[in-house]
């Protein structure tokens, strides 16, 4: 049974454990192995709006455009997408970098692409969120060896780890929790605004993406994950998208990846901005909402135990004030980090 963090980024722990003692987890999981070269890694959220239903011409073009660019630039590009609480449909590429000078050689060029003047039109609007945290900023956790994510950039997965099965054990997992509580400062705000915003983001804003992918189920499995457990999921993200701010969610976005021809894949994955790691930590372990996806989905392992096929991941990542940027273009005040900067200013949060 191996540690969750690394050796070369074991220190002196000063912050308590969340694990009993001698702690065995009930079931195995692995997290991503970086090299200890890379000290940091970049994850890019590119992103165009449109109402349902109606995508205009711009859009295509400008996806083509950044697809280009994608070719030729990270080491790893998801594509997803979804509706948001505002009935735009959203789509998104996500694109990881390991070496952070190259990112940002790189971005220069397609944030000129992406947010140019020449998308600004009422038709679509465009948003770019990023974070390039060091790697005792984040964790991952998978069920198997499909690898997800940012842990494409990874070399190798681990050995079976300890640190998961519990709550707080994504603190556990996250190396500078070893000695920093990482308490979330001053909230983000907008400090350009009109058509182009630039929100200023938060130190220690968290950030998690969780992942399922039932590629791989058949039969009962199959209906028992859409029938049973999805739509649970599901209503958990919905609250998360609609009331998130009560516990600490600014925002919320229930994605299904798509391939390179936009076909929609068995994969999906909620993508959620957190105030703080405390509140995700909160809401994992108390809120109804969140008891039920975690009862709902040990039901369903109990129940097909080691022969059970569906996959499940996560990341998590708490990023510095200095490794975030947020940039929106013609969108919907309720989109990403604007709607967190929103609630501030009304004194919702």
């Amino acid at each position: 049974m191996e540690s969750a963090i690394p050796a070369h980024l074991v220190t002196e722990r000063t912050e308590p454990v969340a694990h009993p003692p001698g702690w065995q987890p009930p079931y195995p999981s692995f997290v991503a192995r970086f090299a200890p070269s890379v000290t940091q890694v970049a994850m890019a959220y590119f992103g165009v709006q449109y109402r349902a239903g109606s995508e205009p011409p711009i859009v295509r073009t400008a996806l083509a455009g950044i697809d280009a660019a994608c070719a030729d630039g990270p080491g790893h590009v998801d594509r997803a997408r979804y509706v948001d609480e505002a009935g735009y449909e959203t789509i998104v590429r996500i694109a990881y970098w390991d070496d952070v000078s190259e990112h940002e050689r790189w971005f220069a060029t397609a944030r000129e692409l992406w947010l140019s003047d020449r998308h600004s039109c009422d038709e679509a609007g465009f948003f770019v969120e990023v974070l390039r945290p060091s790697t005792s900023r984040f964790e991952t956790l998978f069920s198997n060896d499909r690898i997800e994510g940012v842990a494409h950039l990874a070399g190798t997965l681990s050995g079976e780890v300890r640190e998961h099965a519990y709550w707080g054990g994504a603190r556990d997992r996250i190396p500078l929790a070893q000695r920093d509580a990482l308490e979330p400062a001053a909230p983000p705000v907008v400090v350009d605004d009109g058509v182009r915003r630039v929100v200023r983001g938060q130190h220690n804003l968290c950030l998690i993406r969780s992942g399922q992918d039932w590629t791989d189920t058949d039969g009962d499995e199959r209906r028992m994950y859409l029938e049973e457990v999805e739509p649970v999921l599901r209503a958990g993200m919905d609250f998360l998208r609609e009331d998130g701010n009560a516990v600490g969610c600014y925002a919320n976005r229930y994605l299904r990846l798509v391939d390179e021809d936009g076909n929609t894949l068995d994969k999906s994955f909620g993508m959620s901005w957190w105030r703080s790691l405390a509140d995700l930590d909160r809401w994992a372990k108390d809120h109804p909402t969140h008891k039920a996806i975690f009862g709902q989905a040990m039901k369903y392992l109990s129940t097909l135990g080691p022969a059970a096929r569906l996959r499940l991941y996560h990341e998590v990542t708490v990023a510095a004030a200095d490794e975030q940027y947020f940039e929106y273009l013609g969108c919907h005040p309720g989109t990403g980090m604007l709607r967190a900067a929103a609630l501030d200013q009304a004194g919702a949060r």
